[in-house]
């Protein structure tokens, strides 16, 4: 809820239960509702809302989506056949993916269950009435024919038709794309997925289950969705050119091995199938989803809903994030700490109250026990009292208004800032009240605007107690005309002990913070003061930001507090900034978000905020704490970064393994390597490498283009790989002669290649840590154990044989190495300057 929606215990004012008013719901008795009875007898004929709540995909379709894919199939048949051929030492590749596959399912599935657990916190728990008596339910045990009641920020959770409506008024934009509300009467129609944004009633259930909108709804809720995410699409891209390079490439090389082995197939098949295997990035997708999965669960623990996997790494790139600042600076909980009853001139120099607002005053006791008893009023008419409201309740109690009648009801709307109540008094006056913002009731210049922008200037909350003698739903009700200014209630608002740190960690990694609020921006603009964010000293009134998108956006650029923003406004502002190219999220918490939220690249929730906010975003913080950010952003940053890692040590094996083909091919000599070489290699430098240094912590900066980022890296390394160990190869072919000789030819290749990958591996791993130079020496370790261990040796087939050779493999791959350092340090410059 933002300060707009605060203003005036206005929400609600007009929700009461009363007799008739402005809102058509009239002076009947209550509905209620459906007898136990007749729920009952309506579940047991299924006529239940039975739809489940679907916060991740099933579990099949997480174990399909982990086993069925294009190289999975590519790599599943390759493995067949070597079955058939033999030795199975060539199949390791086959068991190495299913290790892999496993580890993704078990992964996701406890992503799943982190997920599945958290949507129940978060799931919309309706208001029923049955017997007579209004209940909390799961949306789960709705029945047809249920009378569900709404109030402010509810989302309409099944569809039925309106009952009671008390200046309903409703937000189908999430239907119809139409951002205006529409005022519901009995008799109309509401539709699940839309939502409340003032007033408040009743509907009857009339569809549910899967016959209700809402089953639409669940169906497109799946939190694993994949779109909008630059690392998923490139990965997507770069999968779909590996599969056109391969193509061709795997073609000729079978030609090319059967024709040079025509003497011995099984061996023809064994090499061929030995340059296929590598130039498959299995492991890739597999690492990601990992890598996100476990994301989820690490923010789960932090009571942090992750709706779709995307928004981990989206909030990574965002550069601005635009706050409400009640509900996200502040918590919920207000006090009333002063009443300042206004004098004739309204001046605000009459009688004032410090503390609790109770207090009479010298002199001021009747008017201010008279103002004491509208405000318990106001207070008491509202079933659902929002914070300030609450605020004034806990210094006015309703039992102070007894004999007081509601006999009309204006609910708050963000677009007007205030609300308004009719009642009966007890010696039968009728009197019209307004409560909201001061600069919109007080005409310009009025003499208690003074007085309250020196309060606002403290970060305290203002509301105007007006009389009005106009119909509450006379349009002009609120001119100055009709209305006498009575008193100046004073709230103040606690701050959040852990927003200041938030917005400077923000600040630190050169994301922009962007507090935007319904409230007077004086008043916003000293509360993150208080905080500390740069430039709180210059809040724009945002009815004066021009309506142009550009020259909006050039004073959003420069600003960084902003008041009395329409939601409308909020929504234009994320598109302003997305016009300049920046990635904005967007949080809070109130119905007058929801536009806002729905726009912006990335949208926060806080858990205690309306159903309508939780629905739209991305990411829902279930304990409400702003702090929780941070720890957001740090997962997105390790799981871009590291990806980012791992995908260049992938793509570096797809590229050398392309080439070598095609240096095969053009040479028709049999292909360096056997199955069980690369599967050794890619285990040692790649497999066990990435799983770590993927899950581990990394706070570089998410930099845009994934594609061209990794493939500059790859494609160097991949090619200085290639040349070295076919060079190895060519001169070990040169100098050994009979039997034995393609195994130590073969051999020293080996050598080569796992040297330049272990320092491609020692670049990624890249600044270094007392972990990843264990790890990369814990690799070259396990290279040489199976150098040296006899029946390791006959396993993978390697055996070096004199010193001439592996002394020039070595020295091959000490050229090589200098290369790569060349081409690293090259790229780096380049992207330096291109920066």
């Amino acid at each position: 809820m933002t300060e707009g929606e605060v203003t005036g215990a206005q929400a609600g004012a007009g929700q009461g239960g009363g007799g008739g008013g402005t809102d058509g719901r009239g002076g009947g008795g209550r509905l209620p509702g459906l007898s136990s009875a007749e729920v009952a007898r309506r579940t047991a004929a299924g006529e239940v809302n039975d739809v489940p709540v679907r916060s991740s995909r099933s579990a099949g379709e997480i174990v399909r989506a982990n086993v069925l894919t294009r190289f999975n199939a590519i790599i599943g048949v390759l493995f067949l056949v070597i079955l058939v051929v033999g030795p199975i030492q060539d199949g390791l590749f086959g068991f190495v993916i299913v290790a892999n596959t496993a580890i993704g399912i078990v992964q996701e599935l406890r992503a799943k269950r982190t997920l599945d657990s958290l949507a129940v916190v978060g799931e919309a728990r309706p208001e029923v009435r049955r017997d007579g008596t209004t209940r909390e339910i799961p949306t789960s045990a709705i029945v047809l024919g249920d009378l569900i009641e709404l109030g402010p920020g509810d989302k309409v959770v099944v569809d039925g038709q309106v009952a009671e409506a008390d200046g309903l008024e409703v937000d189908e934009s999430l239907l119809t794309g139409e951002a205006d509300p529409v005022l519901k009467h009995p008799g109309d129609t509401v539709m699940s997925g839309s939502f409340v944004v003032a007033g408040g009633g009743a509907f009857t259930a009339t569809k549910v289950g899967r016959e209700a909108y809402a089953a639409q709804l669940a169906e497109e809720a799946s939190r694993f969705t994949l779109v909008n995410s630059e690392l998923r699409g490139g990965i997507s891209l770069i999968l779909k050119y590996v599969t056109w390079a391969m193509v061709p490439t795997a073609a000729g090389l079978i030609v090319s091995q059967f024709t040079v082995e025509s003497h011995d197939a099984r061996e023809a098949v064994r090499r061929t199938v030995g340059g296929i295997v590598p130039m498959v990035p299995e492991g890739l997708v597999l690492l990601t989803s990992v890598a996100f999965a476990i994301g989820v669960v690490r923010l789960g623990r932090r009571q942090c809903l992750v709706q779709e996997l995307p928004a981990i790494e989206g909030l990574a790139r965002v550069d601005v994030v635009c706050l409400d600042k009640t509900g996200t600076l502040t918590e919920g909980g207000m006090d009333v700490t002063e009443l300042r009853i206004l004098g004739s001139g309204g001046s605000g120099a009459g009688e004032r109250d410090d503390g609790d607002g109770r207090g009479e005053g010298a002199g001021g006791g009747r008017e201010r026990g008279y103002v004491g008893r509208v405000l318990a009023a106001l207070g008491g008419s509202d079933p659902r009292p929002n914070a300030s409201l609450q605020a004034i309740i806990d210094a006015f109690p309703p039992g102070d208004a007894a004999g007081w009648r509601e006999t009309a009801a204006l609910p708050f709307s963000s677009a007007r800032k205030y609300s308004g109540a009719a009642f009966t008094e007890p010696d039968g006056t009728r009197s019209g009240w307004l409560m909201g913002a001061p600069d919109v009731l007080l005409p310009a210049g009025h003499p208690a605007l003074g007085e309250v922008d020196r309060l606002n200037d403290e970060g305290l909350r203002v509301l105007l107690l007006a009389r009005t003698g106009r119909a509450l739903d006379d349009p002009r009700v609120a001119r100055p005309d009709a209305v006498e200014p009575v008193a100046l209630v004073v709230l103040e608002q606690r701050l959040r002990p852990d927003a200041g740190d938030t917005l400077r960690y923000f600040a630190e990694q050169g994301v922009h913070a962007k507090v935007i609020s319904g409230d007077n921006a004086v008043s916003v603009g000293a509360v993150a003061g208080k905080l500390g964010l740069p430039g709180a000293q210059e809040p724009v009134d945002a009815r004066r930001l021009p309506a142009e998108r550009d020259a909006m956006a050039a004073v959003l650029e420069q600003g960084a507090v902003f008041g009395r923003v329409t939601p409308q406004q909020k929504r234009e502002m994320v598109g302003a900034l997305q016009s300049r190219g920046h990635n904005v999220a967007m949080t809070g918490d109130g119905v007058n978000d929801v536009l806002a939220l729905k726009d912006a690249d990335i949208g926060v929730a806080m858990g205690s905020g309306s159903e309508a906010t939780r629905a739209v975003a991305q990411i829902v913080l279930l304990d409400n704490s702003f702090a929780t950010l941070p720890s957001v952003v740090a997962e997105g940053r390790r799981v871009i970064g590291n990806i980012t890692r791992v995908a260049t040590l992938f793509l570096t094996k797809t590229v050398y393994s392309v080439l070598l083909a095609v240096l095969v091919v053009c040479w028709q000599v049999p292909y360096p390597f056997l199955p069980r070489h690369l599967t050794l290699l890619s285990t040692l430098t790649i497999g066990i490498p990435a799983f770590f240094l993927a899950l581990a912590p990394n706070k570089e900066r998410a930099r845009p283009h994934f594609v061209r980022q990794v493939m500059r890296y790859a494609t160097p390394a991949g090619v200085i790989c290639a040349v070295a160990s076919f060079a190895a190869y060519l001169l070990a072919r040169h100098h050994y002669t009979g039997a034995g000789a393609l195994d130590a030819e073969t051999s020293a290749a080996t050598l080569t290649l796992f040297l330049l990958e272990v320092w491609v591996l020692a670049i990624i791993a890249r600044p270094y840590t007392w972990w990843r130079i264990a790890l990369v020496l814990a690799m070259g370790v396990g290279f040489v154990i199976v150098l040296v261990t006899p029946w390791l040796q006959r396993v993978f087939a390697l055996r070096l044989v004199g010193d001439e050779v592996p002394w020039a493999a070595v020295g091959i791959a000490a050229v090589g190495a200098v290369a790569l350092e060349v081409a690293w340090a090259w790229m780096r410059r380049r992207e330096a300057t291109a920066q």
